[in-house]
């Protein structure tokens, strides 16, 4: 039989943790993290980082392991997600991974090169983080600069399009007049691909909550500690939101209220963006919190779909 692993994901305050930590119990499985802010060392409240208490025995991974100075990428993150897979299929475990940064999910679903022509993964990695960072009309605008003939062709929704026409102009220097290709299923193991969502109003009820009990919890003297360590805008752990207006604010340039408000409409943003993305997976299994009758009703669905699909391979 094939290996399989499960990936749940979906966007920012959605319920991943708490369904992946309850699905890890009842199928005998550990947890390997796709976050790109809960990998690092210190980023504990505006990461929304699990507590100890929380994982309680369920084994978790890419969790508080990387020095927030270090540079980390999604070749990185790929080869030491792939090494925790295999050591928790040595355990004869179930791999569950957990997150919302579609980059590295991507890096676990697909292989990393494109086929054909030359690429560059590098060059893709920052496009995508433009991407998530600015949308996707922001790089389709910089496709209608340099190829408007792809442009004319490909929608700006179509994400992973625009990006391998950008990525295509630059190594060759010439256009992408009709290149064909998709990204590659890994041949490493089978997928079993879970999608949680909500309906808009709650989720974004969800997401400025979580903003509130941040700051209650202490996100402000988080964010001071970092900077003791030397930390600030110009490192890649600190763009991340709720880290990067909160800098601002302690240098003065925000108001509390003005901080506050933008960290909620940043994480909006970013969820509906998470939304977008992880639509374009023909494969996802959606799962929608508010279109059952209970938690554990919602639970169970998603653990009886996740049993028939590995009894099914």
């Amino acid at each position: 039989m094939r290996k399989t692993i499960v990936i749940i994901c979906g966007p920012t305050a959605v319920g991943k943790t708490a369904a992946s930590i309850e699905l890890a119990k009842k199928l005998n499985g550990e947890i390997v993290s796709a976050d790109s802010m809960q990998i690092y060392k210190y980023f504990d409240i505006g990461s929304a980082k699990p507590t100890a208490e929380e994982m309680g025995d369920i084994k978790h991974h890419l969790i508080d392991e990387i020095d927030p100075r270090d540079e980390f990428s999604v070749a990185e993150y790929r080869k030491q997600a792939q090494s925790y897979i295999q050591e928790i299929f040595e355990k004869g475990k179930l791999p569950i991974i957990v997150g919302g940064t579609g980059l590295y999910i991507n890096a676990l679903m697909y292989e990393m090169d494109f086929s054909g022509a030359d690429s560059d993964p590098e060059y893709r990695e920052e496009l995508n983080r433009l991407w998530q960072e600015k949308g996707g009309d922001f790089l389709h605008q910089q496709l209608a600069q340099i190829d408007p003939e792809a442009a004319s062709r490909i929608h700006a929704n179509n994400v992973k399009r625009v990006i391998r026409a950008l990525e295509v102009n630059k190594m060759s220097g010439e256009n992408m007049s009709d290149f064909k290709t998709d990204l590659i299923p890994t041949k490493e193991y089978d997928v079993i691909l879970i999608g949680l969502k909500r309906l808009r109003m709650k989720l974004y009820a969800a997401i400025n909550k979580r903003v509130d009990i941040m700051l209650e919890n202490g996100l402000i003297d988080e964010i001071k500690n970092l900077k003791t360590l030397g930390l600030n805008d110009k490192y890649v752990s600190m763009q991340g939101i709720g880290y990067k207006e909160v800098l601002p604010y302690l240098d003065g340039k925000y108001s509390y209220e003005q901080m506050v408000s933008t960290i909620k409409q940043n994480s909006r943003r970013y969820a509906k963006r998470q939304l977008t993305w992880f639509r374009r997976y023909d494969s996802i299994k959606w799962f929608d919190y508010d279109q059952c009758g209970s938690l554990d009703e919602y639970l169970s669905q998603i653990e009886h779909y996740v049993r028939e699909k590995i009894a099914a391979d």
